[in-house]
């Protein structure tokens, strides 16, 4: 018995040198650090189905804050990010400031891309972040109607600017238990930085996780 456990000790002590560990796709934290919310806000776009191989390959799931309009012209696009596990949000119809805009525009843009992932078959959005993160009373009232869960960020990634591969992992090496960061569909920055983000966060003990639309924060995906 005590050779087997040489053996195994020895296995892993050669695997963690090698670097084996970290490098590996499928290697998984343990959680006890709890879970945060990896989000993506514009999609779906040409860079989603590369997006989508890369958080699968390394067992990452996230909440897709889609645009209706970009949803009604790809429905395969949501079709794809629901089949590799990810979770669908609303993200209004063509990202306009909503505070700028009148309840019944409001109103259209949350209702239009609720029908657009739908039909899509995305299912029916519970979560709704507004465009550039900007709300206020109307727009949360046009939210309830449509039982929807407002949800902002606690930390921008910040790739929308064309930001680094290393500033995009280094924030997400911010992220602590039930936070959520904001990245986007689009950067190709963004794709190349999610193997190091899974390994930051697993050597944090934090998994990515889903937003609760009761408590708005992330969770133990259910």
């Amino acid at each position: 018995m005590m050779h087997r456990f040489l053996a195994i000790g020895l296995t892993a002590a050669v695997v963690a040198a090698a670097g084996i560990v970290d490098a590996s796709p499928s290697y998984a934290a343990a959680c006890g650090s709890g879970y945060v919310g990896l989000t993506f806000d514009d999609g779906p776009t040409g860079n989603t189905p590369a997006l989508l191989n890369a958080l699968k390959q390394n067992n990452l799931r996230a909440t897709m804050f889609n645009e209706g309009r970009f949803a009604a012209a790809d429905p395969a696009g949501v079709r794809a990010e629901v089949t590799a596990g990810m979770w669908i949000g609303n993200h209004s119809y063509t990202h306009p400031h909503l505070t700028q805009s009148s309840k019944a525009q409001i109103d259209t843009e949350i209702s239009r891309t609720q029908q657009a992932i739908a039909n899509a078959g995305g299912g029916t959005p519970k979560l709704f972040r507004p465009p550039f993160g900007s709300s206020n009373s109307t727009v949360r009232s046009v939210e309830a109607k449509y039982g929807l869960r407002e949800i902002i960020w606690d930390i921008s990634a910040g790739d929308w600017s064309g930001v680094s591969v290393d500033r995009i992992v280094q924030a997400n090496g911010k992220l602590t238990n039930g936070q959520i960061i904001l990245m986007h569909d689009g950067p190709p920055n963004t794709v190349t930085a999610l193997p190091r983000i899974a390994q930051v966060l697993a050597g944090h003990g934090l998994c990515a996780g889903m937003i609760s639309p009761q408590t708005g924060r992330a969770v133990a995906p259910s």
